[in-house]
């Protein structure tokens, strides 16, 4: 790819991560809307025949990147580096079909214009295929972020709690407190 054809591409992706940001607040609502019309829908029982599948390919993804994971059905058991299990549940609205829907929205817009069905259809099978692998991708970090939590709230809140403390006293000395000579801690310590 040329230069003057990468500008505008890169501008454009730019440009449209820029509003992807903007409207994220506004997709989450549109994902918790489309979550109540499947409940309604009974669509839950169908997608959840899905998940134990969803599961083991996520177990497989894990252990590809060396992380210790197993299932069970609906759960998904990931070891932290304690040992330690963590066990999750994956229901039916974990699975991603609400990215699949939003696929399918994307897809009428861009598959305007001519063009033939081989095309199409390449273009709409390529969609499917990376929409589902990001969807086990996020299940597999979510799964890595929940064996992290443990070690994380045992040794990284306590990280955070020592480097508080040492900006607090820094703001504290510098802008808070008098700047006496005397009640300078440096000048307590070497008196």
């Amino acid at each position: 790819m040329t230069q003057s054809r990468t500008a505008p591409v890169f501008a454009i992706l730019l440009a449209l991560s820029a509003v992807l940001l903007v409207l994220l607040p506004f997709v989450s609502t549109f994902d918790d809307a489309l979550t109540a019309v499947g409940m309604r829908l009974g669509i839950a029982t169908p997608l959840q025949a899905i998940v134990p599948a969803e599961v083991r390919v996520t177990v497989a993804i894990l252990g590809a990147l060396g992380i210790h994971a197993a299932s069970a059905g609906n759960q998904l058991v990931v070891w932290n580096s304690s040992g330690a299990p963590q066990t999750l549940f994956i229901s039916w609205n974990c699975v991603g079909w609400q990215s699949l829907i939003l696929l399918g929205l994307s897809l009428v817009v861009g598959l305007r214009g001519p063009m033939g069905w081989a095309s199409r259809v390449e273009v709409i099978l390529f969609g499917i295929l990376g929409t589902v692998l990001v969807n086990l991708v996020r299940i597999a970090i979510v799964c890595v972020l929940a064996a992290a939590a443990v070690l994380f709230h045992d040794y990284g809140g306590t990280l955070l709690l020592v480097g508080w403390l040492f900006t607090f006293w820094f703001i504290a000395f510098r802008w808070l407190l008098p700047n006496d000579a005397s009640l300078s801690p440096l000048a307590l310590s070497t008196s």
